[in-house]
């Protein structure tokens, strides 16, 4: 028996990628293997290390729990989404380089978009909200310290200019929001 093949349109950092996958493709698998987006990481396959985690619709998922095909009509942000519209690194991804928030950067991903979805939510977050906000998130190296130094340095950046610390469709440099697309560009 063959499985059947989904056509389904992505929204995937703010732009659209149609692919054909199988009902049962992950989300994961899709953004690695079918879009070249190998910002996200798979660990342990069963949603429990973090690495995997993206962003739909603005909030925490784990996309080794997810078909690909559940991700259609829904803004998927992963760690690639996460720079600033010139390319270099947003502020949750400044803070981790500043703090040494990470060591091998295997479960870096995961929580850098975990962290970017906690700030929208608390951008002014104690100590003990960082370490709760990263408690659904593995790391094997660095101790969890740095981390959480990194969390607050973040919430420091992002207040410091707001509008750079939204994943896209929020423009970076100087604050400004991004033009709308016009009806022929990427109008959904």
């Amino acid at each position: 028996m063959t499985e059947e093949i989904h056509e389904v349109t992505l929204d995937v950092n703010g732009t659209a990628h149609t692919v054909a996958v199988p009902g049962r493709r992950l989300l994961s698998d899709c953004l690695r293997h079918d879009l070249g987006l190998t910002g996200t990481h798979v660990g342990c396959e069963h949603g429990v290390c973090g690495c995997c985690t993206v962003l739909l619709d603005g909030r925490p998922v784990r996309s080794c729990l997810m078909f690909a095909v559940g991700a259609a009509g829904h803004a998927v942000t992963t760690v690639e989404g996460l720079a600033d519209a010139g390319g270099g690194l947003g502020p949750v991804q400044r803070a981790f380089a500043e703090c040494h928030g990470l060591q091998c950067g295997f479960c870096t991903p995961g929580f850098l978009t975990t962290v970017t979805a906690f700030l929208a939510e608390n951008p002014d977050p104690t100590e003990a909200e960082a370490v709760e906000a990263i408690s659904g998130n593995l790391c094997r190296c660095t101790g969890y310290q740095n981390i959480v130094k990194a969390v607050l340095r973040a919430a420091e950046l992002t207040r410091a200019a707001p509008d750079e610390g939204a994943p896209a469709p929020l423009h970076a440099e100087q604050g400004a929001p991004r033009p709308e697309p016009s009806a022929g560009e990427g109008a959904r």
